[in-house]
């Protein structure tokens, strides 16, 4: 089956929710409101099957410094895992990443082997320097406290795997 990658629009949120729900249980992702699913709609790319225009599978891209991002939110639905959806939406999250400039890019995940296959391997600490943690200190998205490793997130990070690739 042929699936078509494309920017996610305002439309998609809903099947991005499901997306997220069929994987929030098992731990592999943590649970949005649907609130921040539309606020971040710019950064997420998502993939529909060719033949019906299912979605299919999603991702996002949060830029967090000059020259480090996150990929966010990878999910693929239960029924079609192991297609390489996964694979076709990381490939476009990261040429978007070398599109705006950024060389670093950081994932927080249990998926390890699927990750490494992109050439992402585990880093420990946070690899930024002190005036940018300073700075990344301001912010009040989850993403960025998980990569800062704060008190307050921890619990949402244990048995995660931090991994980083180079561009």
């Amino acid at each position: 089956m042929e699936y078509i990658v494309r920017q996610a629009r305002t439309g998609d949120v809903q099947e991005i929710r499901r997306l997220i729900d069929q994987n929030v249980d098992s731990g592999r992702l943590l649970d949005k409101h649907t609130v921040n699913l539309y606020e971040d709609i710019l950064e997420f790319t998502v993939a529909e099957a060719a033949t019906d225009g299912a979605l299919v599978g999603c991702g996002a891209l949060h830029v967090m410094w000059e020259d480090l991002a996150e990929l966010r939110t990878v999910a693929v639905d239960v029924r079609r895992q192991g297609a390489g959806i996964g694979h076709l939406i990381v490939d476009e999250l990261l040429d978007r990443a070398r599109a705006v400039g950024v060389s670093r890019v950081f994932v927080l995940t249990f998926a390890v082997s699927f990750f490494a296959s992109h050439g992402f391997h585990e880093i420990f600490g946070t690899p930024v320097a002190p005036e940018v943690y300073a700075e990344l200190l301001r912010s009040y998205d989850d993403g960025v406290a998980e990569f800062l490793e704060l008190d307050r997130v921890k619990p949402n990070t244990l048995g995660n795997t931090r991994m980083l690739v180079r561009l």
